[in-house]
């Protein structure tokens, strides 16, 4: 194909720095002489609420909204919202997911249940599935908010992009006295 696009959807929750993750897989997409375009919905994001992000990547990309069922890779923060956005990948996808559940506020409050054997039921669909711990990674990485940028180096692993330039966008898109335990964080995600 001439010009191949690929289409990373990133979803979570509020509060998990998804938004930074996107900026800085952007960034390192651009660093590898990628054209790149990227979209947000992060309507109630601060209170929690469902975030996504669209990262498009290739020779030549003209619109940042992936198409329903055009997903190659599904990022994943939170188990939930990764299960919930499963329609939007393509089939043989790849997922990468967090071991995480944040209870939604119909759940915390008695109302509905969490669904049993989320990352059973993904990998169901897409055998091409890694569920991964990010937050005991982080920890092991001196800082439980790093989670996203082990998530970043669990993600690394299904791209062909050198260390060399994920740390490059790290190191742009990370304040200067976050630096070397965001990359730590990434290089724990890359190697797990």
């Amino acid at each position: 194909m001439a010009n191949k696009v690929t289409n990373i959807l990133l979803v979570g929750v509020g509060g998990q720095g998804t938004l930074l993750a996107s900026e800085i897989l952007s960034e390192v997409l651009m660093l590898s002489g990628s054209d790149v375009k990227k979209a947000e919905v992060h309507g109630m994001a601060q209170r929690g609420g469902s975030v996504v992000s669209h990262v498009r990547y290739g020779a030549k990309v003209y619109s940042a909204i992936i198409p329903e069922g055009e997903a190659d890779i599904l990022f994943g923060f939170e188990l939930l919202e990764t299960y919930r956005y499963l329609p939007l990948l393509r089939k043989g996808g790849k997922v990468v997911v967090n071991d995480l559940k944040v209870l939604p506020p119909s759940v915390a409050l008695g109302q509905e249940t969490y669904p049993a054997d989320i990352p059973k039921k993904i990998a169901a669909s897409f055998p091409d599935t890694r569920l991964v711990n990010g937050l005991d990674l982080a920890l092991k990485s001196g800082n439980a908010r790093t989670v996203n940028t082990v998530l970043l180096g669990a993600l690394a692993n299904t791209m062909d992009i050198d260390d060399k330039l994920w740390h490059e966008a790290i190191s742009r898109m990370v304040p200067p006295r976050f630096v070397a335990e965001n990359i730590k964080a990434f290089d724990l995600g890359r190697n797990s």
